[in-house]
């Protein structure tokens, strides 16, 4: 079996985001996923911006993926804006993906 630490991101890369067609991970939203002994995960993230209309159905696609993971009996997520969210925070992949990649890095 993968490692715990896989699995979430695992999980956490079916979560995308409806506006942009890129999942979280990928798009730099995932800051930290924290979780204890008797399974309840915090999932710390933040929003492409702070009046994101998808913020509702993201978090309820996080808790569902990471409620899928054996471990996990308890999720809440943690919206933050601090460290703020900007491009440079995306994958190669995602900015690839969205054409706004720089082939020299």
């Amino acid at each position: 079996m993968k490692p715990l630490k896989d699995r979430v991101i695992e999980a956490l890369e079916t979560v995308i985001d409806p506006e942009i067609g890129i999942d979280i991970v990928n798009l730099g939203l995932l800051y930290d996923v924290k979780m204890n002994d008797e399974g309840h995960a915090i999932v710390v993230m933040t929003l492409t911006s702070m009046g994101c209309p998808a913020a509702p159905l993201i978090v309820e696609q996080v808790e569902m993926a990471m409620m899928g993971i054996e471990e996990v009996k308890k999720v809440d997520v943690d919206i933050v804006f601090d460290p703020p969210w900007s491009k440079d925070k995306m994958t190669r992949y995602a900015k690839i993906a969205l054409g706004i990649a720089d082939y020299e890095e």
